[in-house]
């Protein structure tokens, strides 16, 4: 019954997908953006589902069952932060995107005022390809260690039915398909971290004494802020949260992302946008927060790896069949949701930053999504075992690299070609330098990583006037 209702879910996904291809245009510009004709409500729920990744229902659950009540500044930077950055840079790279005809993230930055930087194009589009098949590889694992839990298979069986069922709605529909099975999983997701929310708490006890419960797991488990920052805000505390803030801003360096952006039908429909993007997100972050708390008094003793299966584990050991396939495909859903469109980013670098292909590159493009999924499950099955690690570096580099010059850019501030270049080294050296030292473990590598973007950018107006 479990796998029935898993594949049954599946299929709906698989269905709408290539369902999409009915309004599809046999054209390099609709496989990419669907020709900038997306509804405000289809953006936010795919842009919410692409952010939600299996990383929140592995990754996050797992710090939060170990840290407790202090992963809620997660949530408070990463909305935040996020907020911050929609207010001034999404609306403007929607407008830039028709404006001088880019179908790539990294076409945005290196033409942004129509000065057409190759070499920013090359290196932007080389960060993108690196870092999101990391990213991608990262949500393949995220499935794969639920099933391993729930059905007890091999790691590598999740994430090849993982880069399968992508690869085949993206090849078909492209970046729409991609949106269409994005709002469908959002669904599937919210609906499956509520049931698991629900039973969690029954499970534990109900409502009534649970603080208490949870206080007594440990010393620090209900404080807002972990060891090792200082315990207070003022106490080192400050610094946590506005790395998390850094971190949340971040989101602007994430083609897979911001790309959803550009496919708005008009710009002015970023208010309606954000509205639904919002509320959704919050909603279903503090889901995610109240569900691996719980989660701690269910399971009190697990390693840190096993921390990222405990969401798997409830829904095995406490729920019908039925619906155990449901939290199984919303995981998987989140999944998905974030893979096809890592995926298919890293496929638009390929074909428009690298070379520009002028003729049969609609084909091209869809055999680069075959390329970059393939490359995305060797990574999934050889690479790191830790969801969270490798979706925090590679988010962090992402943003480090473009965030700053996209700030700077919606600024209307004009960057030469080399001191982009710098930029981008710059903020992604950081990234992995204080990831290396774990430094991270008392501020999250963006606020640096970023910081160093903006230092390069202003050192080299400093060093210029001075000259001059």
């Amino acid at each position: 019954m479990i796998i029935t209702s898993f594949a049954l879910f599946l299929l709906v996904f698989i269905i709408i997908g290539v369902f999409s291809t009915i309004k599809s245009k046999n054209s390099t510009s609709d496989y990419l953006l669907a020709g900038q004709s997306i509804k405000p409500w289809l953006v936010a729920l795919s842009a919410v589902a692409t952010t939600n990744s299996g990383y929140m229902f592995i990754g996050m659950i797992g710090y939060t069952y170990l840290y407790g009540l202090s992963s809620f500044w997660l949530m408070f930077g990463w909305i935040i932060g996020d907020f911050t950055a929609s207010l001034f840079i999404h609306k403007k790279i929607r407008l830039i995107t028709t404006k001088q005809k880019v179908l790539s993230f990294a076409g945005v930055i290196s033409n942004w005022h129509g000065q057409n930087h190759q070499k920013v194009r090359i290196l932007a589009g080389l960060i993108t390809v690196i870092f999101l098949g990391t990213y991608a590889a990262a949500q393949l694992k995220a499935g794969s260690k639920a099933l391993h839990v729930i059905f007890g298979w091999d790691y590598s069986i999740g994430a090849i039915i993982g880069a399968i069922m992508v690869m085949l709605y993206c090849f078909a529909g492209g970046i729409r398909a991609s949106i269409w099975t994005d709002a469908a999983q959002s669904f599937v997701m919210f609906i499956a971290m509520v049931v698991l929310l629900f039973m969690s708490v029954a499970n534990a006890g109900g409502i009534g004494d649970l603080l208490v419960k949870l206080d007594a797991v440990s010393d620090s488990y209900l404080k807002f802020f972990p060891k090792g920052v200082g315990g207070s805000f003022f106490g080192g505390g400050l610094l946590f949260v506005i790395g998390w803030l850094f971190s949340g801003f971040c989101v602007v360096g994430q083609p897979h992302i911001m790309v959803r952006f550009m496919t708005m039908q008009k710009p002015e429909n970023i208010k309606k946008v954000r509205y639904y993007y919002y509320s959704f997100y919050t909603s279903f972050f503090a889901l995610t927060i109240a569900t691996g708390m719980v989660s701690r008094l269910i399971f009190p003793n697990v390693n840190s790896f096993e921390a990222e299966l405990v969401l798997p584990k409830i829904a095995m050991q406490f729920l019908p069949e039925m619906l155990v396939g449901l939290v199984l495909a919303g995981l998987f859903a989140a999944s998905m949701s974030t893979a096809d469109s890592q995926i298919l980013s890293c496929s638009a670098s390929l074909t428009n930053d690298f070379k520009k292909f002028t003729r049969k590159n609609y084909i091209i493009t869809k055999l680069a999504t075959v390329f970059v999924t393939i490359i995305a499950l060797l990574i999934a099955l050889f690479g790191s075992n830790s969801v969270y690690s490798l979706v925090l570096i590679a988010w962090s580099c992402l943003g480090a690299s473009f965030a700053p010059i996209l700030t700077l850019l919606a600024l209307n501030k004009k960057i030469s070609e080399n001191t982009t270049l710098a930029m981008m080294v710059g903020g992604f050296s950081t990234v992995l330098i204080w990831r290396y030292f774990g430094f991270n473990l008392q501020v999250n590598e963006a606020l640096p990583a970023i910081l160093v973007g903006f230092l390069v950018y202003f050192a080299d107006i400093f060093f210029n006037n001075k000259n001059g």
